[in-house]
């Protein structure tokens, strides 16, 4: 798939969780960003690293629903993994994957 059309389908994946989620997404972007895989603010802003738009869409997932569950729970406590577990199953083992893979852009 082209990286126009990559990133068409990982916006369309994106609005389909917030619809899923009841979360209203105000601004969406995916964009060159240095240190994280993703960011959003409370007025309904998200960013997207542009270099997920290169992993599987198991990993976009993750880090979509991610985001949008700070939406309603700011922190990393139990109700947000709970949360994680509920919609994604082993959330835990797609985060080891986009662990190992930053470390290693980092080396």
């Amino acid at each position: 798939m082209a990286d126009a059309a990559r990133k068409q389908a990982f916006k369309h994946r994106v609005r389909e969780w917030a619809d899923r989620l009841d979360v209203k997404v105000v601004q969406l972007s995916v964009r060159p960003m240095r240190r994280k895989w993703a960011s959003c603010s409370t007025n309904g802003r998200l960013n997207f690293n542009d270099e997920l738009l290169g992993l599987d869409t198991g990993l976009w997932d993750y880090v979509i629903v991610h985001e949008l569950l700070h939406f309603s729970v700011p922190n990393h406590g139990k109700l947000w993994k709970s949360l994680m577990q509920a919609h994604l199953g082993d959330y835990a083992a797609m985060e080891a994957r986009l662990a190992d893979m930053a470390s290693s852009a980092r080396d």
